[in-house]
């Protein structure tokens, strides 16, 4: 077996002396250890509202404004909640209809035509409980209530005080906070680690706490002037804490792994492979053995064979690297 250093010259004196030898050439060794790690990345992105709590109020019909209460972008809205007081000649119509079919049908029972008049104010999208006064009151309102699909904020709206407006326009843009979607940037040399993630933690400048998340989807369009994919995260938002734009971190990091590892110091890497310097039997002797390791970090490889937990080599192996070694190819 060939060894990369024998220090035979002063073979007798380490052994008498063996804390001067150690001084001398500064050689330390380190043991190989297990350890247990998580892989990480940090990325930076900004909230947005979710696409799937977004609602359009889009009348089936078109009328006039009788009363705005919705009269304010950003107003918070209860599901149910009336957003405006209108009056539609279509509306009022069926109305009626469905009146003097109620009231035909006292004397003469014709269940189909009291299910299609009322059907035809469903399909117009009348609120139940206005289409269930007209049968216990007997009468019929001229007006009708848009009411709110969600509870959110009224991020859009298209009506002031008086307006008219058609059938089938958005008037009104509900959008529910409860979750919101972080989006993120992610570098395409990043793809294979984002692929080990799993847990999601973000914070940002307005609050001291921290948000979890999960992933949601990775956008399929690479930014080529950025080189890189949006990641869109899913965060719980019922505090509604978290607001549209506002500014995040997000700290990603895989599950805990068990590795052997040595630093950074101990591993060479020469023609695309890894050595390191394994102690010998006797003292001096350090012979230079092929690895497989893996960067962790700046400061630690995993090793992923070639040693075993408790294997001790040369910490500083760069000091190693000496001709004698070179001429003799034996890394």
């Amino acid at each position: 077996m060939k060894y990369l250093l024998l220090i035979t010259l002063f073979l007798t004196i380490a052994q008498a002396k063996e804390a001067t030898v150690e001084q001398k050439f500064s050689v330390q060794t380190v043991k190989v250890k297990q350890s247990s790690h998580t892989k990480s990345m940090t990325s930076y992105g900004f909230v947005k509202a979710d696409d799937s709590l977004v609602y359009d109020v889009a009348p089936r019909f078109g009328g006039y404004v009788e009363a705005l209460y919705a009269d304010k972008i950003y107003k918070k809205v209860q599901m149910g909640e009336a957003l405006a007081k209108v009056y539609s000649p279509e509306v009022s119509k069926a109305k009626d209809d469905y009146l003097n079919t109620i009231n035909f049908s006292k004397i003469r029972p014709n269940k189909e035509m009291l299910s299609s008049s009322k059907t035809k104010l469903e399909l117009l999208d009348i609120p139940h409980a206005e289409i269930n006064a007209i049968s216990t009151s007997g009468s019929a309102s001229p007006y009708t209530t848009i009411v709110s699909p969600a509870n959110g904020y009224v991020f859009k709206k298209s009506l002031n005080n008086n307006a008219s407006f058609s059938a089938n326009k958005t008037i009104f843009e509900i959008v529910s906070l409860d979750r919101v979607w972080v989006e993120l940037k992610v570098h395409q040399n990043q793809l294979e680690l984002l692929n080990k993630i799993n847990s999601f933690k973000l914070t940002t400048p307005s609050y001291k706490q921290t948000f979890s998340a999960k992933k949601s989807e990775l956008y399929p369009e690479l930014d080529q002037k950025e080189e890189s994919f949006t990641l869109r995260l899913e965060v719980d938002n019922k505090e509604l804490l978290l607001k549209p734009g506002m500014y995040m971190s997000a700290q990603m990091s895989s599950d805990v792994s068990d590795y052997l590892t040595l630093p950074s110091t101990a591993v060479i890497r020469k023609n695309g492979k890894f050595f390191v310097f394994s102690v010998g039997e006797y003292v001096g002797e350090y012979a230079p053995k092929e690895v497989e390791a893996e960067v962790l970090n700046p400061d630690i490889y995993i090793i992923k064979s070639g040693l075993n937990d408790g294997d001790e080599v040369v910490n500083n192996a760069l000091f190693m690297m000496d001709s004698d070694a070179q001429i003799n190819a034996l890394y």
